[in-house]
């Protein structure tokens, strides 16, 4: 378990460390979550201790949410002046999730029907 946070904190700083020397607006975490997919489609397979604690990561992951919730109680009166855009970003980013979505599933699925 030790190996695998050490692996997953040492992506985590590469990704931090990327994102202050390139001056990045990618949040450094979201680059290091980017490095390790690659290396685990390089590896092709994921090590047990990195899946027993991930799991183990995402079977507490309500508990990483309390800082964000106090940080939004916090800052009620920010958001009670910029509502307009965040809601209007909330509306317009599910919009094109879900969009991508279904594009990205209609193409495996096509890919899917030429293979056979």
């Amino acid at each position: 378990m030790l190996v695998a946070l050490t692996q997953l904190l040492v992506c985590q700083l590469l990704g931090e460390v990327m994102a202050r020397a390139f001056d990045l607006a990618i949040p450094g975490p979201v680059i290091g979550m980017g490095l390790l997919l690659c290396i685990l489609l390089y590896r092709e397979s994921v090590p047990e201790s990195l899946s027993q604690t991930a799991n183990g990561i995402l079977a507490h992951l309500s508990l990483l949410f309390v800082p964000a919730g106090v940080g939004v109680v916090a800052h009620l009166a920010i958001l009670g002046n910029e509502w307009q855009a965040i809601l209007g970003s909330l509306i317009g980013s599910t919009v094109i999730t879900v969009l991508v979505t279904g594009w990205v599933l209609q193409k495996m699925h096509r890919r899917k029907n030429d293979a056979t």
